[in-house]
């Protein structure tokens, strides 16, 4: 049985789904597909992938948390194709060679399990992507609040991982411990929150994902 969902809010863009996955492509209104994914071969389903994003709040997370990477993903692979599951707005899934030239520079740094040999299993796979549907369309949050009624890049990362496999790929932190003294942090923090900012509120950031010890880089377009 295959179910299809259309996107109000983005005109063309048909995913469908059947019992294994979802297959996605975006078309123009004479029904022409506009890209198309590129094979990258060492990736597979599962890998988590990093970039600096170019958005309006980039910089300000990687002040706060000290880290090069602001935007996370999750790598699906589909009918020989390659997707970045992604929480923008609003969650769904992005041609791997278009999320690429998104970021700065179009660096990456793809990161997978160190005992994904026993873990990354078909059906373990399928149970990542599944719990990701689960978010498929959801509006992004800027608040970074840990509802699932809106959701964050790195959020989604991690309760996929945490949901599907029990899996935590890095720790959860309180927003007062990140270093918010610097002032394009500061700026932002005040646009979002005005003056009362949570700062007992829980975070889970692409930062803590990217150091997390559950992981080991499997490639960086850098190198």
């Amino acid at each position: 049985m295959q179910c299809i969902l259309m996107f109000r809010n983005i005109p063309g863009n048909l995913i469908v789904w059947d019992k294994i996955f979802y297959f996605y492509k975006a078309m123009n209104t004479k029904n022409k597909i506009l890209f198309s994914s590129c094979k990258f071969d060492d990736f597979q389903s599962g890998d988590i992938i990093f970039q600096i994003s170019k958005s309006q709040q980039s910089k300000a997370i990687q002040m706060a948390t000290h880290s090069q990477y602001s935007h996370v993903g999750v790598i699906f692979i589909n009918r020989g194709r390659t997707y970045v599951y992604e929480a923008v707005q609003p969650v769904k899934l992005t041609p791997i060679d278009e999320w690429i030239k998104r970021g700065e520079n179009e660096h990456f740094v793809v990161k997978r399990l160190k005992n994904a040999n026993e873990i990354l299993t078909k059906e373990n796979q399928k149970k990542l992507q599944n719990e990701g549907l689960k978010f498929i369309g959801r509006k992004y949050d800027l608040y970074f609040g840990w509802s699932d009624k809106r959701i964050y890049c790195s959020e989604l990362v991690w309760k996929i991982y945490k949901r599907a496999l029990k899996i935590e790929v890095g720790k959860i932190d309180s927003l007062k411990n990140f270093d918010l003294e610097n002032d394009i942090v500061k700026k932002k923090l005040k646009e979002r929150y005005g003056k009362k900012i949570p700062l007992d509120m829980k975070v889970i950031s692409p930062a803590a994902i990217f150091a997390s010890e559950e992981l080991e880089t499997v490639y960086d377009s850098g190198d």
